[in-house]
C-alpha cells in the first residue's frame, strides 16, 4: 500500500497536480471506517481501481468528478460532468447571501431568497440549510445541471425553475429578498488556464457573453432589479477583473444603492453586492 501511494504521489506530481489527491483518492475507495495507515497490503481489487483513478487525475480530470461529491460550505453535494463544480469563491458568495437572508428573517420573520444560474444547486442548498425561516428558488436552463441540481436539492424544500434567468419568477416580482447569482462571466479572451475548469467546466457555465463576457451579468442585475422588494439585497460573483465595470452596470440602474465591490480570500474583487432602493419591510408591512 506505501508503494502504491509513494508511485502515485510522484506521478500526479509529474503531471502537475496536488500529490495529496492520491491520499484523497485512495481514501474514497477505501470507504468510510478503514484506516489507510494501518494497512498495509491493498485489499482485493483495490490496485486496478486507484491505478485507474489516479490515471484520470493524472489526465487533469478534476478531483471532485472523479470522487463523485464536493465538499460546499456544511454540505457534500453530488458532481456530474457536464456541469459547473463550485469552488471556494463561490462559497463566500453564498455566504453573503446567507447572511442577507438571515438579515432578513430577523427582520420580518421570514424571507423570500432566489438562486439564478444555480448550476449544481449549491448556494440554493446552502441557503435553505443555513438560514431557517427561508423559502428558496433555484433557477436552471441546462438540462444536464436540472438533472444534476434536482438531486442535490432534494428533501431541502427548495423550488427547482427550469428557465431563463434572465426572465424568471415573474410572479415573484417586487417580492423577493435576496437575489444570488454565479452566473456566466468568462470574457472570451479569458479562456481559464487550468485544465480543469478549461477542460472539464461546461461553456454555458462560463462564457458570459459579448466582448467582455458580461451580457449576462447584465442580464442578472436588470432581473434582480425587478425580483427585490426595497431593502433586498442582489450577490453576484464576477471576475476578478470586472469589479469596476460591474459596479458602474449595477450603479447605472436607477434600482439599486449601496453597491459595493467584496474580495475573495487573495484580495481579489470577486463579487457585487447591491441593495434595492427604498425602506425596508417591517414585520406587519
Amino acid at each position: 500500500m506505501r508503494e502504491l501511494l509513494r508511485e502515485a504521489r510522484a506521478e500526479l506530481g509529474r503531471s502537475g497536480v496536488d500529490p495529496g489527491d492520491a491520499t484523497r483518492l485512495a481514501r474514497a475507495l477505501l470507504g468510510d471506517g478503514v484506516l489507510l495507515e494501518l494497512l498495509d497490503d491493498a485489499p482485493d481489487g483495490f490496485e486496478d481501481a486507484f491505478r485507474a483513478a489516479v490515471a484520470r487525475r493524472s489526465a487533469r480530470e478534476p478531483l471532485q468528478l472523479i470522487l463523485g461529491h464536493v465538499g460546499f460550505r456544511r454540505l457534500v453535494l453530488h458532481t456530474a460532468p457536464g456541469v459547473f463544480i463550485p469552488r471556494v469563491e463561490t462559497e463566500l458568495v453564498a455566504g453573503v447571501a446567507i447572511d442577507a437572508a438571515r438579515a432578513a428573517v430577523a427582520r420580518r420573520g421570514n424571507a423570500r431568497a432566489v438562486d439564478l444560474c444555480t448550476g449544481s444547486g449549491a448556494i440554493a442548498a446552502a441557503l435553505a440549510s443555513e438560514v431557517p425561516g427561508a423559502t428558496v428558488w433555484a433557477v436552471e436552463l441546462d438540462p444536464r445541471a436540472l438533472e444534476l441540481a434536482a438531486r442535490n436539492l432534494a428533501g431541502r424544500g427548495v423550488t427547482l425553475v427550469a428557465g431563463d434567468a434572465a426572465a424568471a419568477l415573474p410572479e415573484l416580482d417586487g417580492t423577493v429578498d435576496v437575489v444570488v447569482a454565479n452566473p456566466p462571466y468568462v470574457p472570451p479572451d479569458g479562456v481559464p488556464r487550468d485544465p480543469e475548469v478549461r477542460d472539464w467546466d461546461p461553456a454555458i457555465a462560463l462564457y458570459g457573453g459579448g466582448d467582455d463576457g458580461l451580457a449576462m451579468p447584465r442580464a442578472i442585475l436588470a432581473r434582480a432589479a425587478g425580483l427585490l422588494r426595497p431593502g433586498g439585497v442582489l450577490v453576484m460573483e464576477h471576475a476578478d477583473v470586472q469589479g469596476v465595470a460591474v459596479r458602474e452596470e449595477a450603479e447605472a440602474l436607477a434600482a439599486f444603492e449601496a453597491v459595493t465591490t467584496l474580495p475573495d480570500l487573495a484580495g481579489r474583487d470577486r463579487m457585487v453586492r447591491a441593495t434595492r432602493r427604498g425602506a425596508p419591510e417591517q414585520v406587519g408591512d
